[in-house]
């Protein structure tokens, strides 16, 4: 045999019981990954055996993470099994690192079969972090539940893995390895790619980058404040806000990736991205955004710290979405909100006569819509926002689309807001997050809630908390039949909406490891009074969503550890 070659060995595994991919793939604790034998190469397996053979070989398959602890071992491991598996090339971002909106360009522009993207998201990164992987699939997006199942009824009965450990790669020097491998007929290619540049390019044809220079380096330009949350998007701010669109580098905070997110929370929110809520305080700031690990969260501040809720965001977009110009050139199919976001994204809709669809939390959903040409704007509550220019979501899109729209009106973010609620009235919305409750005893008080709201008495019932009295319309456990291929989507939150159509909703995170994550969401419209305080004009529905699910006394926490 010539020694030349690359062996491939096939190894014998035991099966897990617990790698059922959630809404966003499969996350544990880093030290799952690492203490139990072959668990990550259990999954990778089951993942390249759910793609028909013949659609593996020689395929193209793209791999990044956000530069959390683990990310390397990981994507070694991975392209070890990809070789062995029949794969011809992996694209891979330097140094391993590659947002998610960029890894879905990524996946598009060179026609892979798929993503694996190495990612916990907004989860806490390090040693004693998260650790995620998750497949996207051909059309850059989110893997649909139906592959995911078949992910999950592989890995509980998985009893090898093809692997090819004598293959290592070099990470750090961009261009192409080539290595050959016994009993195959090509050399298998590894790219490592520039992870900024194709996604940049792809933002250069959505967007006018000259009007947008103006307004961030011209003769009246505004003061921006941008905190990466030192993970993934901070070489992308670096290199497209600042070196292209001429920001001052000091414009841009916490741009190198840790593995660790500099022990902070990489969670864009007001709790997570306190100091930078802080830095526009003193309005020395015009506009202000953040980012979570993996790039696809964002949060809008605007002078003072006047904070957009991501429901408010999504819809002042679409009522300004021609301030883009990639929509002036595609047209507005569609728009789309996740089931908790706040509906008002559904005025701007009805205003505007485009078709809106509410579907379950999860970007696969908003893809399915996109890939039937039904859809163009999209965003979840939980800080998500993006176009059909990809299939995920995209923070720094979203921030790039608030800047087109600066740029064109030539008003602070406080004056479009407010301009907005005048035109379209308020919904009022929070979301309390309960984290880290305990997994049994959260889904104990869900299961007895659903119990209770879909009971034919609990419609009609009333609720009164001062001078507010609420009356129940409709109550249910959302479920979603898809409009393009008919699928149905059961058990996806819990509705109580009453009779002015306020709502309460309860849902139990996706994205947690090991305990549960209970969000309640609040949701209020107002035609008349829309300058007041959120958390005023919520505080009756908060407390009957107290009351009705018992919350506090069935999980033995007395508050929010989020409130947003």
């Amino acid at each position: 045999m010539d020694n030349s070659l690359l062996q491939v060995l096939t190894v014998p595994t035991a099966p897990y019981a617990d790698q059922r991919p959630g809404t966003s793939g499969l996350r544990k604790k880093v030290h799952v990954f690492q203490s139990r034998k072959n668990y990550l190469h259990n999954f990778i397996q089951s993942i390249f055996s759910s793609i028909d053979l013949r659609d593996r070989q020689g395929s193209t398959v793209v791999v990044g993470g956000d530069g959390r602890f683990f990310n390397r071992t990981a994507i070694e491991v991975i392209v070890q099994m990809a070789a062995a598996n029949g794969v011809g090339r992996m694209i891979i971002g330097h140094h391993g690192i590659m947002s998610t909106p960029a890894i879905s360009c990524v996946i598009r522009k060179y026609k892979a079969i798929g993503g694996i993207i190495l990612t916990a998201s907004h989860n806490p990164g390090g040693p004693d972090g998260d650790f995620g992987i998750k497949f996207n699939t051909a059309n850059g997006g989110p893997a649909k539940e139906a592959v995911t199942n078949k992910i999950f009824q592989i890995s509980r009965t998985i009893e090898e893995f093809a692997i090819c450990p004598g293959l290592h790669v070099d990470l750090t020097t961009q261009g192409k390895q080539m290595f050959d491998l016994e009993n195959k007929f090509k050399p298998f290619t590894v790219e490592i790619v520039d992870s900024v540049e194709s996604y940049a390019n792809l933002l250069r044809n959505v967007f006018d980058f000259a009007a947008l220079k103006h307004l961030l380096s011209g003769e009246k330009h505004i003061k921006i404040r941008i905190d990466a949350m030192h993970g993934v998007v901070g070489p992308y701010v670096r290199r497209i806000l600042c070196e292209e669109l001429g920001c001052p580098v000091n414009s841009a905070i916490n741009c190198v990736p840790l593995e660790d997110f500099g022990g902070q929370h990489p969670d864009p929110n007001l709790t997570y991205a306190a100091d930078l809520v802080d830095s526009m305080r003193d309005g020395q700031y015009d506009f202000g955004a953040a980012f979570d690990g993996d790039g696809d969260r964002n949060m809008i501040l605007g002078k003072h710290g006047f904070f957009v809720t991501p429901p408010d965001s999504v819809a002042v977009i679409a009522d300004n979405i021609f301030c883009i110009p990639y929509f002036q050139h595609t047209g507005v199919r569609g728009f789309a909100r996740s089931m908790p976001t706040s509906a008002a994204l559904d005025r701007v809709a009805k205003a505007t006569k485009i078709e809106l669809y509410e579907t379950p939390t999860g970007w696969k959903f908003f893809g399915n819509l996109m890939d039937a040409g039904r859809l163009s704007l999209c965003g979840e509550e939980s800080f998500g926002t993006g176009g059909d220019h990809i299939r995920e979501k995209d923070g720094l899109w979203a921030v790039l689309a608030w800047l087109s729209i600066l740029a064109t009106r030539k008003q602070s973010v406080e004056d479009i807001l407010k301009d907005h609620w005048l035109k379209y009235g308020r919904n009022y919305f929070t979301r309390y997050d309960y984290e880290n409750v305990d997994i049994d005893a959260a889904c104990e008080m869900m299961e007895d809630l659903e119990i209770m709201i879909v009971d034919k008495s609990f419609v009609k019932q009333r609720f009164a908390v001062e001078d507010k009295i609420y009356q129940v319309e409709k109550a249910d456990n959302f479920e979603y039949t898809d409009p393009v291929d008919s699928t149905i989507s059961r058990n996806q939150g819990l509705r109580i909406i009453f009779s002015d159509g306020s709502r309460i909703i309860y849902r139990l995170s996706g994205t947690g490891c090991d305990v549960a994550t209970v969000r309640i969401y609040i949701d209020s419209y107002e035609k008349e009074q829309i300058l007041k305080d959120t958390q005023v004009m919520l505080a009756p529905l908060a407390t009957i969503a107290l009351k009705i699910s018992q919350l506090h006394r069935r999980t033995g926490r007395s508050g929010p550890s989020v409130i947003t």
